[in-house]
């Protein structure tokens, strides 16, 4: 894979059959998977779930509300936090490794906070959306494609979200979405 576009503000999804269906090749989806097994996101994931295992779901409202409102302000500390984690500087040299083929990547604990991310979501919290609820809501080794959706440039996207599991106690610990330039990937793979 090769670099990278961010965000996925402005999109739209298609309609008709194509919206459903997992057009990001298996290749990828076995890359993200591998991904999911680095040990940074497997340290951060165990240390953010063991730390965070009491959180209400009242809190996880109040940070996401804090999340949203530190996107459009000056001062932004949990976007620092999580933007400046190891895990995020990992999931950017993903990104910018791809050549442009990996728009966006994020880790989700076991609540569906965002605890890495490649870019800044417009939401902190993904537990009450597909991405989450279909990939760790489903447990091992659970896959979800999104709809496929055309960005502002034009260009088609698409994302794929997978459990992450522990492998030492192989119960699943979090989740990893990752949204992938469907038109790119076609022209550098001749498809």
């Amino acid at each position: 894979m090769a670099g990278c576009l961010a965000g996925s503000l402005g999109a739209a999804a298609i309609a008709g059959p194509a919206a459903a269906a997992d057009q990001v090749p298996p290749s990828y989806v076995e890359q993200v998977r591998a991904w999911s097994q680095d040990p940074t996101v497997l340290i951060t994931l165990r240390a953010w779930n063991q730390k965070h295992a009491a959180l209400t779901q009242a809190e996880i409202e109040r940070l996401d509300q804090d999340w949203r409102a530190q996107t459009n302000s000056a001062q932004k500390p949990l976007i620092a936090e999580i933007l400046g984690a190891p895990l995020s500087s990992l999931l950017l040299r993903h990104q910018a490794d791809s050549g442009g083929e990996l728009i966006e990547a994020f880790v989700m604990s076991r609540h569906g906070l965002n605890v890495g991310q490649s870019a800044v979501t417009s939401d902190y919290w993904q537990g009450d959306e597909a991405k989450f609820q279909q990939s760790f809501g489903r447990g091992a080794r659970a896959v979800h494609f999104g709809a496929v959706e055309v960005k502002d440039s034009g260009r088609r996207a698409q994302q794929v979200s997978l459990t992450i599991t522990d492998p030492k106690t192989g119960e699943p610990i979090g989740a990893i979405t990752a949204e992938f330039d469907l038109d790119l990937i076609a022209l550098t793979s001749g498809s």
